[in-house]
């Protein structure tokens, strides 16, 4: 069990070493669209790239029905482990919708052997899927 500065210590080393190893700028929260972001996450029992859509309901909406349309082509071309959520509950119990990948096996940001093959993880699919991000941007928008 880590104590709280200890998890700390470790989540922020993580992130730097992985900002290190890969060294490039993402999207992530820079996508030009209202309420559509990319997040990476990592916690002590998983790691997933996500593509989350939280603004209003209508916006939430629109570009929901635009990435349903895209859905063949992301998972064919891009990312076909790629989950398809309308209704996702975050742990503050906001709902938003979000597509995501999550690595297939058991990982922790505590144990610093598992770090190597998350982040090549995240290299991999989120380049992916920001390719795809990229290629339909102007579809997603409608």
């Amino acid at each position: 069990m880590f104590s709280k500065e200890e998890s700390r210590i470790l989540r922020q080393e993580f992130w730097t070493s992985f900002g290190k190893s890969f060294p490039r700028k993402w999207i992530l929260y820079d996508t030009k669209l209202k309420g559509l972001s990319f997040k990476f996450h990592f916690d002590n029992r998983t790691a997933l790239i996500a593509l989350d859509l939280e603004d209003d309901l209508e916006n939430r909406i629109n570009y929901w029905e635009q990435l349903i349309a895209l859905k063949s082509i992301l998972l064919d071309d891009y990312l076909p482990e790629a989950i398809y959520e309308e209704a996702y509950f975050l742990n503050n119990e906001k709902e938003i919708s979000r597509i995501y990948v999550s690595l297939e096996q058991k990982v922790s940001i505590h144990n610093k052997n598992s770090w190597r093959d998350v982040m090549e993880f995240f290299n991999e699919n989120m380049s992916l899927f920001e390719a795809f991000f990229e290629e339909y941007k102007a579809i997603i928008e409608g």
